[in-house]
């Protein structure tokens, strides 16, 4: 046990063997986070700076790509990093925050999903009361909780882990998380497994309200071609993002307990990568292209900017 105290870095696995075209998948992985920064700071900028956005819908849209921005940090500059390395390490500090910041991401997600879900079912099915119950006021303590119920449930997830004796040093994938990290635990405790158990519980009940939801207004908006249109402009994006986003989540958290190790390195990183690349450049593509207002007011920025260079020329 006196091992345990010495633990203070722990040893990545799943790049060993990409020394000869670690170049171009840094510069692939570069673009990439490049791409996610200019879709995602895009739709922000516009909400921030267009007052006609600054309704619930785009104020909870802007938050999950805020959510994205951040998730997406606690991952691709530390991976950036390691591709050019010869090592692949990580403190025992930066190993736990970096295990916190990806599963509050995720959870953040299901958060603002599901609020966005609410938005949309008062907006369709409630319209007369939409003004009294979304208050700027209600709003902005919407989005307090559904940043504050994430960070909390896994702050007290991280602690957990963080108390753990560990009797190993090895984390067999190319980032932390929380459950790798208690695989690594010299003894099993009934914290570690309860408080996950919650968490999981508590978002999968995130996951079916939105379900129960559109199931609602699919229903609903059936007996009217003008509530079906509604439902076909902001919703539709919204169910494609929550989609996108449960199955990103599941494939990952059905490998990491029971994927098999015969699957070659490269599909090991991807499917540890996917959560991470593929919802941050989908969801803010699909509210761009989608959304009519916000897709107007990028094409009206892009014109009046490449007209004023015209005309400078």
């Amino acid at each position: 046990m006196d091992n345990v105290s010495v633990i203070t870095v722990f040893t990545l696995s799943g790049l060993s063997d990409i020394a000869n075209y670690k170049v171009i998948l840094f510069v692939l992985t570069l673009l990439c986070y490049c791409v996610i920064w200019l879709v995602n700071l895009t739709i922000i900028v516009t909400v921030i700076v267009d007052k006609s956005l600054h309704e619930p819908m785009y104020i909870f849209l802007c938050n999950l790509c805020v959510n994205g921005l951040y998730g997406t940090a606690a991952f691709y500059p530390k991976f950036l990093y390691d591709l050019l390395s010869t090592t692949h390490v990580i403190s025992y500090a930066g190993c736990l925050l970096q295990g916190f910041a990806l599963h509050s991401t995720i959870s953040a997600d299901f958060s603002l999903l599901a609020l966005m879900a609410y938005d949309r079912y008062v907006a369709i099915c409630r319209p007369l009361v939409y003004h009294s119950l979304m208050t700027k006021q209600r709003v902005c303590i919407f989005v307090f909780f559904a940043w504050f119920f994430p960070i909390f449930l896994l702050f007290l997830s991280t602690i957990t882990t963080a108390v753990l004796r560990l009797c190993g040093s090895h984390i067999p994938r190319i980032y932390c998380i929380n459950w790798l990290i208690n695989n690594l635990a010299c003894s099993a405790s009934v914290a570690r497994i309860v408080i996950p158990a919650f968490n999981y519980t508590f978002y999968i009940g995130h996951i079916l309200f939105v379900f129960w939801t559109y199931v609602y207004l699919i229903k609903t908006c059936q007996s009217s071609k003008e509530n079906w249109n509604k439902f076909m402009q902001t919703c539709v994006p919204h169910l494609f993002s929550l989609i996108v986003v449960a199955v990103s989540f599941l494939f990952d958290m059905l490998y990491v307990r029971f994927g098999s190790k015969e699957f070659p390195q490269s599909f090991e990183n991807f499917m540890a990568m996917e959560i991470l690349l593929i919802p941050p450049i989908i969801n803010p593509l699909m509210y761009g292209f989608k959304l009519t207002k916000i897709r107007n007011r990028v094409l009206n920025f892009i014109c009046g900017k490449s007209s004023a260079l015209r005309l400078k020329s």
